[in-house]
């Protein structure tokens, strides 16, 4: 099945590339009237140029063609500010973002659709339920410049309300970019977020692998094309102890990951990322600690086959790597106990994959069909009850209003299958608005 899985995401990715057309697609063409919507004020200037040069205009860009940009990422700020020499610019950013839904035969416990959280046994009480929340409602400060002794850098900090549980205010991205260095706290190198399909929901495809974590990264581009990145990262583990035959172990060694990626245009490209983690756990049985090799390996794409055509792919495969995104991230799944061996735990197996096409009626109109699936791949002496795979569908429509308005609105459709063959769908109705400034 894995192997079917790959051979086609493979073949997808392979055609999507050979028939990306010379023409401008309808995506670049909205990006460009966003990016020609802002306004760059220079400093130190009393002549208030009405055109911004080349390099304000790169400025800019370097806002909507980040290599870790996610649909869902504020846009650049309305104002710029740039001295006048373009060696520095700087701006103060965010989104307003509203989003509204409706679940009916069986409601979900948060705003963020997920199959994992699909009830199996449904509540009389919650089979209907509406509500709204201003998750992705953020701010932001980024700065951008050039220096004689460092070179290009680039400052960043995000900070959004997370909405789901609360409306708590918390910090999101924050992190300096010195050449092809990346220092603080940001996407990890083995996410790709920009080849995610857009979607109203937070959460979107059931497969999304989305950590943010802190670490040190090396990125350098070659001829523009060819893209290698190397990461030593500040791990996040779920394991799954019972703290009597097992408890945990803190955490000892940093997580390594790494991706080369090939980009033939702008917003083009298909990428094979990896990481490496180590987890502990100590065996009460034996009285011993013990560590564990996880591992996980994502081959993901974007592309533009014809102007008004987005696809994306993505398909990914390890052992102990579930806290790193998707529905295994709701569980604990890095290591689990070995039903054979008291006192043993082992990084269970596990895959997912992501299709979606995109098109755009008008360059501010557009829609997504998405399908994904992560499926739990553990040995033999798992409770019946136990999450076996999900699956995710969702149609939507987004209207760019203005370069700086949009509005949206969704069906999702998820299914969360049991080892014991018992299963549930679940629906929901979402809509969506926002306002950059």
């Amino acid at each position: 099945m894995l192997r079917k899985i790959v051979i086609a995401s493979v073949a997808f990715l392979g055609a999507s590339i050979a028939s990306s057309a010379a023409t401008k697609s309808l995506v670049d063409i909205q990006r460009d009237s966003v990016i020609a919507s802002h306004r760059i004020i220079y400093l130190n200037d009393d002549d208030k140029p009405k055109v911004y040069s080349d390099s304000a205009k790169i400025a800019i860009e370097s806002f909507y063609y980040d290599q870790f940009r996610h649909f869902q990422d504020p846009d650049a700020p309305y104002f710029l500010f740039m001295s006048k020499d373009a060696k520095l610019a700087m701006g103060i950013g965010g989104c307003v973002r509203m989003r509204g839904w409706y679940d009916w035969d069986g409601a979900q416990p948060t705003s963020a659709f997920s199959p994992y959280l699909i009830p199996i046994d449904k509540n009389p009480a919650k089979m209907r339920h509406f509500d709204t929340t201003p998750a992705g409602t953020c701010l932001f400060f980024r700065v951008i410049g050039r220096n004689k002794t460092l070179g290009y850098y680039q400052l960043y900090i995000e900070a959004n309300f997370n909405g789901y549980q609360s409306r708590d205010f918390h910090l999101k991205k924050a992190y300096a970019i010195i050449n092809d260095f990346t220092i603080g706290y940001a996407n990890s190198t083995f996410s790709d977020p920009a080849a995610v399909p857009a979607t109203v929901d937070a959460n979107g495809p059931n497969n999304k692998i989305s950590p943010t974590s802190v670490l040190v990264r090396w990125m350098p581009t070659i001829k523009n094309r060819y893209t290698f990145a190397l990461s030593v990262e500040t791990p996040s583990q779920q394991v799954d102890v019972d703290n009597v035959r097992t408890s945990k172990v803190d955490s000892w060694m940093p997580d390594f990951a790494a991706f080369a990626q090939y980009q033939w245009s702008r917003g083009e490209h298909v990428r094979l990322a990896g990481i490496v983690r180590t987890m502990s756990y100590r065996d009460l049985v034996a009285a011993k600690n013990h560590n564990t090799v996880g591992w996980g390996l994502q081959l993901s794409s974007v592309a533009h086959p014809w102007a008004p055509v987005t696809t994306y792919a993505t398909v990914s495969y390890g052992k102990g790597y579930g806290s790193m995104g998707g529905d295994l991230q709701v569980g604990s799944y890095d290591l689990v106990g070995d039903a054979a061996k008291p006192g043993h735990m082992y990084a269970p197996a596990s895959y997912g994959w992501n299709i979606g096409l995109q098109y755009n009626f008008k360059p501010n109109l557009f829609s997504t069909v998405t399908a994904s699936q992560t499926r739990y791949l553990p040995k033999n002496g798992i409770d019946g009850n136990e999450y076996k795979y999900g699956l995710f569908f969702a149609a939507n429509v987004f209207w760019n209003l203005t370069p700086r308005m949009q509005v949206g609105a969704e069906f999702d459709l998820g299914k969360r299958q049991n080892f014991d063959g018992s299963h549930e769908w679940g629906q929901r109705i979402g809509a969506m608005a926002q306002f950059s400034f």
